[in-house]
């Protein structure tokens, strides 16, 4: 919104020209989103305490768990409102990949949000159900994959094609058949993983702020055709605007950290899991960086492979012992650590740790191409 109002100024003064800059945005951006959440934070808090929003804490879980219940939840809406709000202030907000990757962070946010609503007033312990749930995230994805296909993003890039980390100027074209179910299963699998990483203090929040700093770096990258060219990536204009959704992004789950850090006075809910997941996985789709998505976000899907091993070898075993065996004693992964003795703190900032190696590893395929 500023671009619009204040760059056309530039030549009566020069400071105006600012904003022309997606950088000086970009850290504008985030310092926006971090200062709402630290404003308002704590009002958001008193709020969902007085409506008696307080988290459900499911009796099969750990024990230590159990002192959290009643904190409040869907602390989300803050992480929702920050990012949206420093991102129409600093973002061009007729940039399609930016309403694109906003239209699927809010649609999943009010989707979680109705799952939350579920669990915490009508007290259905399982929220929405998930079939319904799948559905909305499937629907999302089929109307953003329906959207690049019949009106691209680009005039020099197929909407069906994609890059792969550590190969230069090669691209794999997805069959056109097969590109709305691999968009529907980008979105859908990255924001269920994200809401399956969010089970203890901080741990989500920290390795999203991690994992959209650095797609803000590809975003800026791809969005320039110098830098592109040179790295080997695809060159695609206007990206680079993500850059700025991208630190909002980060500006707004480090600020909401700030509340959320052991022992957490406030939980971001499937509110706000489901659209940080949602919103990685739709930036990585946009940039053409799907595969980069798996080293990225690779605590994301480490934590949601262990679930599926888990769910899989259970079953598997209950067929043919006629008993059902685990492979962990608690799934996600970070359960397993706290059924196997680690404090909290420790698997969060152990996981953080690993988080931001995921991430080097993501920077390494710039140069070893």
């Amino acid at each position: 919104m500023l671009l619009h109002l204040l760059a056309p100024l530039a030549d009566e003064h020069i400071i105006f020209n600012l904003f022309r800059y997606i950088t000086f945005r970009a850290v504008a951006a985030m310092v926006t989103a971090s200062l709402l959440a630290f404003i308002f934070g704590p009002r958001v808090i008193r709020w969902l305490r007085v409506l008696r929003f307080g988290q459900v804490v499911r009796t099969e879980g750990p024990e230590s768990h159990l002192k959290k219940a009643g904190t409040p939840t869907m602390g989300g809406l803050l992480i929702l409102i920050s990012t949206l709000i420093a991102t129409l202030l600093w973002a061009d907000i007729a940039n399609r990949y930016v309403l694109i990757t906003l239209a699927v962070f809010v649609w999943l946010g009010v989707l979680g949000f109705l799952d939350d609503y579920l669990k915490v007033v009508r007290r259905r312990s399982e929220g929405l159900v998930g079939r319904y749930k799948l559905t909305g995230q499937g629907l999302i994805g089929f109307l953003v994959g329906i959207t690049l296909l019949l009106w691209p993003l680009s005039t020099s890039v197929e909407p069906t094609w994609t890059s792969l980390p550590f190969v230069s100027d090669y691209h794999i074209n997805i069959w056109v058949g097969l590109f709305v179910p691999w968009v529907m299963f980008i979105i859908t699998g990255s924001s269920n993983a994200v809401n399956l990483t969010d089970g203890l203090d901080g741990l989500a929040g920290g390795l999203t702020a991690i994992a959209a700093a650095t797609f803000a770096v590809f975003a800026y990258l791809v969005g320039r055709v110098d830098t592109s060219r040179y790295l080997g990536l695809m060159y695609l204009p206007g990206s680079g605007e993500l850059t700025v959704f991208c630190v909002a992004l980060a500006g707004a789950a480090l600020g909401f950290l700030w509340f959320n850090a052991h022992p957490a006075e406030v939980f971001m809910g499937d509110t706000g899991s489901l659209a940080l997941g949602g919103a990685l996985g739709t930036v990585a789709l946009l940039l053409k960086l799907e595969f980069l998505l798996a080293i990225v976000g690779g605590m994301f899907v480490v934590e949601a492979l262990s679930v599926i091993g888990q769910v899989g070898y259970f079953k598997y075993t209950a067929r043919k012992y006629g008993q059902g065996r685990r492979l962990l004693k608690m799934a996600p992964l970070h359960h397993h650590f706290e059924k196997s003795g680690w404090t909290e703190s420790k698997i969060i900032v152990r996981f953080w740790i690993l988080g931001l190696l995921c991430s080097l590893i993501a920077f390494s395929t710039l140069k070893i191409r």
